[in-house]
């Protein structure tokens, strides 16, 4: 007993004597408003819903906090007395966490020579650091299944993170129904085989097996209700005007060449872009409005980054568009592409966030930056102004080695990402002063597909580093210590073996 090996790490923390002993009598005990949150909980630790506890009987209240200064939206606090545990929060989000932790606490001290589950009493006050709390997944390069998304979208939840980024088009695939344009899907979503071993090496060679598939809009629905209700919100990323092979594919209208395409089957960037047509402007204001009815993420995310301009230097349509528009460079003209968007978005409430590449021509006001190429983008858009989610590939690129040898790893893109160098992210740049400071939204981790085929290969490549990055988006910058964590993270992963996540072993 007394396993505190919370994470992240909780803002306060305080030892109390005496302990909490589970049994079948212990009954959850909701206040009006919580009872999505008891029924979680009911689930997890086997107990039974009450109305209210009997005389003497032990009990998990969660209860509304009255002190709405000390409660954030998603904090809590939580208490473990002899009698009673206690969750007590101004919200349901904060009620949700407080019983991730209770459930992290029970995790660690049941097992199959435990014949009682005990909880050492403790007083806990809690609340995040930051407001996004993220992770990216690359469904295009290759496809992954719904139950897989649902399981993952599980273990965010275990760890606080609040925020699903679903990178769901691009070369390789077209993974959303799109209803206005079926082709998307009924060829897009399919490529005729998939690159052997890495891209760098020559030849290259294919495995000649096709690969695919894409989410109907009503399994769409399905997980925004399934991650809303662990307090999950997805954002929906369709990359333009570069990564589109897979739909110019479909529509080669929307191209600049009368070449037939074929969703890419090797990695790298494609030099394909969209024109600036206004059919082709039309279809990707089409495909947002279809988007933006499934999912109801404030932000919305449409990619920009890679657009290699090469099509459009030589197009002389596209140079008397710009012409036409004023406009001096590529550049600016992507800008003017990225700015139709912004409007469409802007029209039903949204705001646009896309990758640091957005800035380069200049950008709308109301559009958000999420930071990877380093985190200089993302200063100079907070300093414009601008939201910033900071990503940067030296912190948070999950898709690279875990090891300085790879030999024993599974293949990977390249780089190298210890846990370590993952604890050590900072979303917040010191050059910022307290003005802008508030454009900082918080960060997120990324994982990109190419080299990774199967769901067991995700989880492999997202944990443990994804506990080090809930850590560092969640606790305050002076309660981190590495030590401490990777103390607490070789209690941790025993949580990780009852949730059957199939997490690198620690070194």
């Amino acid at each position: 007993m007394g396993k505190q090996a919370i994470i992240p790490k909780p803002l306060e923390l305080k030892h109390l004597k005496g302990s909490f002993e589970f049994s079948q009598k212990v009954v959850i005990v909701a206040a009006k408003g919580f009872e999505p949150e008891a029924h979680f909980l009911a689930d997890w630790l086997g107990l039974e819903l009450a109305g209210k506890a009997e005389k003497g009987s032990r009990a998990i209240r969660l209860e509304l906090s009255k002190n709405k200064k000390r409660f954030t939206d998603e904090g809590y606090g939580l208490e473990v007395s002899p009698e009673v545990i206690t969750i007590e929060a101004a919200t349901r989000a904060g009620i949700f966490y407080g019983a991730q932790t209770l459930r992290q606490l029970y995790l660690s001290e049941k097992s199959e020579s435990v014949q009682v589950v005990k909880l050492a009493c403790l007083s806990i006050y809690d609340k995040p650091r930051f407001s996004w709390r993220g992770l990216m997944l690359d469904v295009s390069r290759h496809f992954m299944p719904l139950d897989f998304i649902k399981r993952l979208l599980d273990a965010l939840a275990f760890h606080k993170l609040n925020v699903f980024h679903w990178h769901l088009t691009d070369d390789q695939g077209w993974r959303i129904e799109i209803k206005k344009y079926p082709e998307l899907t009924k060829k897009g979503a399919y490529r005729a085989s998939t690159l052997i071993g890495h891209s760098n090496e020559r030849p290259r060679i294919y495995d000649d097996t096709p690969h695919g598939g894409f989410y109907t809009q009503d399994e769409i629905r399905e997980i925004v209700v399934y991650a809303a209700e662990r307090h999950i919100r997805i954002v929906p990323e369709i990359d333009m005007p570069g990564h589109m092979q897979a739909a110019i594919a479909c529509y080669p209208e929307l191209g600049n060449l009368k070449a037939q395409l074929e969703p890419r089957c090797h990695w790298g960037i494609s030099q394909h872009i969209l024109n600036t047509e206004p059919q082709t402007l039309q279809f990707a204001k089409d495909v947002l409005e279809e988007v933006m009815e499934l999912f109801p993420a404030d932000f919305i995310h449409v990619g920009g980054d890679e657009a290699l301009k090469h099509e459009w230097e030589e197009s002389r349509q596209i140079q008397d568009h710009m012409l036409k528009l004023g406009l001096r460079n590529e550049e600016e003209l992507q800008s003017w592409f990225i700015a139709q968007m912004a409007d469409v978005i802007a029209a039903k409430g949204r705001r646009l966030i896309g990758w640091d590449e957005i800035l380069e021509g200049g950008l709308s006001q109301n559009a958000s930056v999420m930071s990877w190429r380093g985190v200089q983008g993302g200063i100079d858009a907070a300093k414009a102004g601008h939201d910033v989610v900071m990503s940067p590939t030296s912190h948070v690129y999950l898709d690279y080695y875990q090891a300085k040898r790879h030999e024993r790893e599974p293949l990977a893109i390249g780089g190298y990402l210890p846990l370590k160098q993952i604890y050590a992210f900072d979303p917040m740049p010191a050059e910022l002063n307290t003005a802008k400071r508030k454009h900082i939204l918080g960060g997120q981790a990324n994982l990109w597909t190419e080299y990774i085929p199967t769901p067991e290969h995700a989880e492999y490549m997202l944990f443990p580093r994804l506990c080090a990055l809930a850590e560092c988006v969640w606790t305050e910058l002076e309660g981190k210590n590495f030590r401490d964590f990777s103390q607490r993270l070789a209690e941790h992963v025993k949580r990780l073996d009852e949730l059957e996540i199939n997490y690198r072993e620690l070194d």
